[in-house]
């Protein structure tokens, strides 16, 4: 079945994650801790996050969880403000997080609308953050649709959030071809019947996405060619 859709995973995709969430999560901890050096090493370990290397480390569950899981980890350090209010304030911070395009995203739509394929996002970040990074971009309006962990449909690793995604664009999922960064990506682009593939623009190495993907690309500007091979 040729491939007439495709669902991008967002951070280490889209955008590349270090320069964006590396720098988010160094001032996150700073504003939690303040000057305690002691709390913020703390925190910066629970986070799996190199503070002298200012890098976020694979496994960490800033790399594929979702703002709710990350904020049960601060919680922890933070009990003075509930989970949902540190939820509430990641997203609210997380909207202004910089952000560093992989790619020319209206160069890299352009080439796949020409051969007329279906455009979305889905992210374990929250939908609204989510919306605003791309925004930032020019970028919210060359997607059909856009979700995030909540917005009503789950979160990879799941199938149901791309599930979802083929039936808002009326595209049989095994038409549709899921690309991350991460192994929660491709699980859920497996689950969900697609074909998955893998891109190296965030923490994951080649031995780990390699045995759960259809193909391992550099970064997302080689997918029309891909895509159009496959179709060929």
């Amino acid at each position: 079945m040729n491939i007439r859709g495709v669902i991008f995973d967002k951070d280490g995709t889209l955008f590349d994650f270090q320069s964006t969430w590396g720098i988010w999560t160094a001032q996150i901890l700073v504003r939690i801790a303040g000057s305690d050096g002691v709390l913020l090493g703390q925190l910066a370990r629970a986070l799996g996050y190199d503070t002298e290397a200012r890098r976020v480390q694979p496994g960490s569950v800033i790399v594929a969880g979702t703002p709710m899981e990350i904020a049960a980890v601060i919680h922890g350090y933070m009990p003075a403000m509930s989970q949902t209010q540190i939820f509430d304030w990641l997203n609210k911070e997380a909207e202004t997080a910089p952000q560093v395009l992989v790619t020319d995203l209206h160069r890299l739509t352009a080439e796949l609308r020409r051969i007329n394929l279906g455009l979305c996002v889905m992210t374990n970040d929250a939908e609204n953050p989510a919306r605003a990074h791309l925004a930032s971009v020019e970028a919210l309006d060359l997607f059909d649709f856009v979700i995030g962990s909540d917005s009503g449909f789950g979160a990879k690793p799941d199938a149901a959030p791309l599930l979802a995604l083929a039936d808002k664009m009326d595209i049989p999922a095994a038409a549709c071809v899921m690309v991350g960064d991460s192994t929660h990506d491709l699980r859920a682009g497996r689950a969900a019947g697609m074909r998955v593939v893998a891109v190296l623009t965030g923490l994951a190495e080649v031995a780990e996405l390699a045995p759960l993907a259809d193909a391992v690309l550099p970064d997302v500007s080689y997918l029309p060619a891909w895509i159009s091979a496959q179709n060929s």
